[in-house]
């Protein structure tokens, strides 16, 4: 028998896709591609970041919005719209409050750039270490 290794992530999403999937407890990553729900395994954490309150406005919000844990290793498709049909995994939300990045920047390993740090999220999804996501869910008041 095989143990996996858990796993901790980083999902960059607008604080309000972020709420439609805490509603509905799943999670969808870069526009609703496959790939990185592929990466996650059942047991995973995920730690999403905003960089925008609404996806298509302008407003910054730069804020850790929510955490949850995968359950399964399935990923699915769901209709939004005939013409979008992303796929989702889902996610067991737990109960956090919102977290400003910037008193944690110089305390993250996974900003290397600490003068360009919101390079790392341009990638919309990527794996963090331990240490990083127990700072993360510390400040957003959890125990891990």
């Amino acid at each position: 028998m095989t143990m996996t290794k858990t796993k901790y992530w980083i999902g960059v999403a607008s604080l309000d896709h972020v709420a439609k999937g805490q509603e509905e407890g799943f999670c969808q990553l870069c526009h609703g591609k496959s790939y990185p729900l592929k990466r996650m395994k059942k047991d995973d954490w995920i730690i999403y970041y905003s960089p925008k309150k609404v996806f298509k406005e302008k407003q910054p919000h730069q804020k850790f919005t929510a955490i949850g844990r995968v359950v399964s290793d399935e990923f699915y498709q769901f209709e939004m719209s005939p013409s979008f049909i992303p796929f989702r995994k889902d996610i067991v939300f737990i109960s956090a409050k919102e977290v400003d990045i910037r008193p944690l920047i110089d305390k993250l390993d996974f900003i290397t750039d600490k003068k360009r740090w919101g390079y790392k999220f341009r990638f919309g999804h990527f794996e963090i270490s331990k240490k990083d996501f127990e700072l993360i869910s510390l400040a957003m008041s959890l125990k891990t």
